[in-house]
């Protein structure tokens, strides 16, 4: 099985299709600046933004006046300008996997107090992360496509919507994948990050002994998969294949990285070994790159751990797009392809010092042949993802037909029993149902007798809601002042299945699904996906999801009102 790309699409502050982007890259255009679209009380903090408002995306993709998140309109875009190159038309044999973690955080926060009220019920339906993904589908397919997945695994969304494509087209489910993700900027994101302390307020500088944080990007970026046979028969323009691919836990803490890096090395590392390559073949790494102390600093241990003295030419090319969130994966994968067409290697703006402990990155725009190239796209929660591309085909194994069959199912709908799963320390910084969840999953490991799951995979519609709303209304009651990072921090919708990974020191195959109520069937069908690949033997599947009585009013406009769910399967392959 050789799986090949043959159409890219790309929307950022650096340009609104794939021709901007290869222009601002060659020319070493940053699209960093002040806010214009984003309206906050921290106009300070430096933005990539793109360079257009709701109002003109809709113009220029002839949409009409229906509420859309701004994270769809960015998806739209990329998306069909992907298809357009692959010439390609929807179908049902075709996969669509769009990750996202902000959704429509853009539309709930703008009308926030007519929730309180109980009126704005088209705008809470699209708050969901599945929902934006489903606006981009129907907009593009006229509804062809059943095979509609949202992974919501924070940075690392993008490139995990790309392996589960590589997956499904390796087992024969589907002849197709477009694959990638979307992000909007966000008061709500913008804020959180600040919480943590890791935005600057000055032009990023990844890798640079004087970096101060990262900078919030906007965007989309999405990859046509197919066959090589049937990208050749209808004659279709390769423009490079999948090599080898892996996600891996960093199990260390919910918004830092290891100080030796361990789940990126490990994502590197397997990525390397499913690719049949040795680290002396790669010849550029688009690394993560965020300019914040700690990850450049644990990025930079792993890399010397995959490459030693043979380092390849490596740089961040958020610099140039800012950090564009859950969308950096799939963005930076056509940057990755963009370079290889053209022959060069995007340059680390903005770097000038080097430090102890850091990699030294290419400064400037390098004319390189590049037959292999490493992305890496790492998110909260440890989720470390790596892609590697090449410019000529590579065999990856197919499906050896095994099925996932379910041997342990727990609930958990009470407080009963939870000190025998969770310690007073654990439930102190755990909110009730993060509580309920972990006592449901380490009771199901217990009684499948399984230490370390192979894989663990959430299925989720809201996500934590609760701790979502609690940061929100602090933020616009307090007018985004003085806010408290923790609602933050737990509200993504990987907090769960990171959080059983750190508690348990579980490395492997972690990932989250935000699909609606398709949620859990996406999380199944990814499981069996890479059990009948021989990826995994066995799973750790969670579902969950909560009320919020706090907020009557708002859920009340909750289409199908969500009940609390704390479910866990154990799997095992047959």
């Amino acid at each position: 099985m050789r799986i090949a790309i043959t159409g890219i699409g790309a929307v950022s502050a650096i340009g609104m299709n794939c021709t901007q982007t290869l222009d601002a890259l060659l020319n070493e255009r940053s699209g960093l600046g002040v806010m214009h679209q984003l309206r906050s009380a921290h106009a300070e903090l430096v933005v990539g933004e793109v360079p257009c408002s709701d109002e003109q995306l809709r113009e220029q993709l002839h949409l009409g006046a229906e509420p859309m998140p701004r994270t769809s309109l960015l998806g739209i875009a990329a998306a069909r300008e992907a298809l357009e190159m692959a010439k390609l038309q929807p179908s049902n044999s075709m996969a669509f996997i769009s990750g996202t973690t902000v959704g429509g955080m853009d539309l709930t926060e703008q009308h926030w107090s007519d929730y309180a009220e109980g009126k704005a019920a088209e705008y809470i339906r699209l708050h969901e992360a599945g929902e934006s993904t489903m606006a981009i589908a129907r907009h593009l397919t006229n509804d062809q496509m059943v095979n509609i997945f949202t992974p919501s695994t924070a940075c690392s969304s993008a490139l995990n919507a790309i392996i589960l494509g590589a997956n499904l087209i390796r087992t024969g489910q589907v002849k197709q994948a477009l694959v990638g993700g979307s992000e909007s900027l966000s008061r709500f994101h913008l804020n959180g990050f600040n919480t943590l302390m890791i935005l600057d307020a000055q032009p990023c500088r990844p890798f640079d002994a004087d970096r101060h944080g990262l900078n919030l990007g906007e965007g989309a970026g999405y990859i046509v998969l197919e066959n090589e046979e049937d990208a050749i028969r209808r004659g279709a323009t390769i423009l490079g294949y999948i090599a080898g691919y892996a996600n891996t836990c960093d199990a260390f803490h919910q918004t830092a990285s290891s100080e030796n890096g361990e789940g990126a090395y490990l994502a590197m590392t397997k990525a390397l070994e499913m690719a049949h390559l040795q680290p002396t073949d790669i010849d550029y790494v688009n690394a993560h790159g965020t300019a914040t102390p700690n990850n450049d600093l644990s990025e930079s241990a792993a890399l010397k751990r995959v490459f030693g003295d043979t380092m390849p030419l490596v740089s961040s090319t958020k610099a140039f797009t800012g950090h564009t969130t859950s969308a950096s994966g799939g963005l930076e994968t056509v940057i990755c392809l963009i370079a290889m067409q053209h022959r060069f290697v995007p340059a680390n703006l903005n770097w000038s010092h080097s430090a102890d402990g850091l990699i030294v990155p290419t400064t400037r725009t390098t004319h390189h042949t590049l037959h292999h190239v490493l992305c890496n796209a790492f998110g909260f929660g440890g989720n470390e993802s790596s892609l590697i591309l090449s410019d000529a085909p590579v065999e990856l194994s197919e499906a050896e037909f095994r099925h996932a069959q379910v041997v342990v199912s727990t609930e958990q709908n009470d407080d009963a029993d939870l000190a025998q799963y969770v310690s007073p320390a654990e439930a102190r910084r755990m909110t009730p149902q993060m509580r309920r969840i972990v006592a449901a999953a380490k009771r199901a490991l217990e009684d499948a007798q399984i230490e370390l799951p192979d894989a663990i995979v959430c299925a989720t519609q809201w996500g934590c809601m609760l701790q979502s709303m609690r940061f929100l209304q602090e933020m616009i009651e307090r007018d985004e002042q003085q806010l408290k990072p923790t609602p933050f921090i737990q509200s993504t919708h990987n907090t769960i299945a990171s959080l059983i990974a750190i508690l348990t020191g579980n490395h492997g195959y972690n990932s989250t699904y935000s699909q609606g109520k398709q949620s859990l069937r996406c999380a199944l069908s990814d499981v069996e996906t890479q059990m009948s690949l021989g990826l995994i033997n066995n799973a750790l599947v969670l579902e969950f999801d909560e009320q919020v009585e706090a907020w009557d009013n708002v859920l009340q406009l909750i289409h199908d009102h969500t009940d609390n769910i704390a479910k866990a399967y154990v799997l095992t392959a047959k």
